[in-house]
């Protein structure tokens, strides 16, 4: 009977042990069931000069730590993946408790890449990582600490808006053994702490600071339409410094851009505009060939149809480009 007892007594509490936080960091990071575990939390205060030209951008938050193993020097090994700077302020140790607890202040510019494709209408994702050089992922894993918010409300992104805040805790392969003659593998594991922010920007100001320029310079070029076809001078002048506008305007904005392989919204309406400055160049052409031909009721026809059919088309392009961009937001 006593057995009996013992093994349902031990039935009942394998569930229990299962859900307990030890297990559960254990089975998401992969760790060993001895090694130390180190709670980890952040409280972000701001982020700032995000520069799309150099593929960075500013992130300022509160870090903190709890662990029980002394020996961790998580202060002087706390590395931060893929920054250019980080800079560490207001750090204290409390070991007054059960716990060590560590907090610090971090002001850190992260080198990051930009999807540019759907330009201004973009949403990007910011990355956060910490990891700790001092022990691999069999001697110390970190877990992550969600009580309470995990960025200041009241701060605001300026220009975007902050959609998803997601924390986790993972494990980091490199494939290298980095000099150690120890490890005969060339393969390591390190704990990580992740932070991915996912945010999207209020686009419409922004487009029509951009493009304003370059919408001016095909109306621009229309305006020939509107002339009478005997004067050849000043249709062909108008529609030849509509094009040299959206070239300007097409390396204006391309400054402020990083280098891309891919044709973005940005090449398509700059490529469209000037297709369409040359159908005006085109149809100015046709209409002085039937003007030389003393056709005059055909050249009129023909600049009748092209005054519709090159706006129509313009605006509609324009509109479908401009949605499918705005929809993938």
């Amino acid at each position: 009977m006593r057995h009996f007892i013992l093994i349902l007594v031990l039935c009942c509490s394998l569930p229990v042990w299962a859900l307990s936080p030890a297990a559960d960091t254990v089975a998401h990071t992969g760790a060993s069931p001895g090694c130390d575990t180190v709670r980890t939390g952040v409280y972000i205060t701001s982020i700032h000069d995000i520069d799309f030209k150099q593929n960075e951008y500013t992130i300022d938050m509160w870090l903190w730590m709890r662990y029980k193993n002394p020996a961790l020097d998580l202060y002087n090994n706390l590395e931060v993946p893929q920054a250019k700077t980080v800079t560490k302020s207001f750090a204290t140790i409390d070991s007054s408790g059960d716990d060590l607890y560590l907090l610090m202040k971090l002001q850190c510019v992260m080198q990051d890449s930009w999807r540019i494709g759907n330009f201004p209408f973009d949403a990007q994702t910011l990355r956060f990582s910490v990891e700790n050089s001092q022990f691999d992922s069999k001697s110390m894993v970190f877990a992550v600490d969600t009580v309470g918010k995990a960025f200041d409300p009241r701060f605001t992104l300026r220009g975007w808006n902050i959609d998803t805040l997601k924390i986790r805790s993972n494990v980091r392969k490199y494939e290298t053994n980095f000099g150690d003659t120890r490890i005969t593998k060339p393969h390591m594991e390190y704990s990580s702490f992740k932070v991915k922010i996912d945010v999207s920007r209020d686009a419409f100001g922004l487009f029509m600071k951009l493009f304003l320029g370059m919408y001016m310079a095909f109306l621009v070029a229309y305006m020939c339409f509107f002339i009478h076809i005997d004067n050849t001078d000043s249709r062909f002048s108008l529609s030849v410094g509509g094009l040299f506008a959206v070239v300007g305007n097409k390396y204006i904005v391309d400054a402020s851009l990083p280098e891309s392989v891919t044709f973005t919204l940005v090449d398509l309406l700059h490529g469209i505009t000037l297709l369409f400055i040359i159908l005006t160049i085109i149809g100015n052409a046709i209409n002085l060939r039937y003007s030389k031909l003393n056709q005059d009721a055909k050249a009129l026809r023909f600049n009748k149809l092209m005054r519709r059919g090159v706006l129509i088309s313009y605006i509609l392009l324009n509109a479908i480009f401009i949605a499918r961009a705005m929809s993938a937001q």
